[in-house]
């Protein structure tokens, strides 16, 4: 019993706790991974069946009005894959990185530009897109130049 107690003693000193978090976090990102690697191939299955009906369906070679659907799943799984190298790499060096988050913020927001309705969309979310596009620019522009000094 004194064991027990000395080992959750040892816990809450901040060498012990901070182990304890780390452990939770790698642990949580593990299943997250995990989580993103399913939700990938579930992507993948599903896109790979969009472009074969679409194929063999009228118009044919995907000249239709799917086309801007297709670009929006492929684009579904480019954005899954940037969040699971998100997952591994902060795996790997227990450091989000800024560069690759903004970098996935970026591609989510090519998609919407991508798949958006110009004629159902009001101007003043096509402005915000645009700020919002801008200013992820921007910060990539800083991270890469800070990371080139570094």
């Amino acid at each position: 019993m004194q064991r027990f107690f000395r080992n959750l003693t040892n816990l809450w000193k901040d060498e012990g706790f901070l182990h304890t978090v780390e452990k939770i976090e790698t642990i949580v990102a593990k299943f997250l991974s995990l989580a993103m690697i399913m939700i990938v191939i579930i992507a993948t299955t599903d896109l790979i069946r969009v472009v074969v009906i679409d194929i063999f369906s009228e118009p044919k070679f995907l000249l239709g009005k799917g086309l801007f659907e297709f670009f929006g799943m492929f684009l579904n799984v480019l954005i899954a894959l940037e969040i699971l190298e998100n997952i591994t790499a902060y795996l790997r060096k227990h450091v989000v990185q800024v560069e690759l988050v903004i970098v996935t913020s970026l591609v989510a927001i090519a998609r919407k530009i991508i798949i958006l309705d110009l004629d159902k969309t009001p101007s003043l979310s096509i402005i915000g897109l645009g700020v919002a596009i801008f200013s992820l620019s921007v910060s990539y522009f800083i991270i890469r130049i800070s990371n080139m000094k570094s």
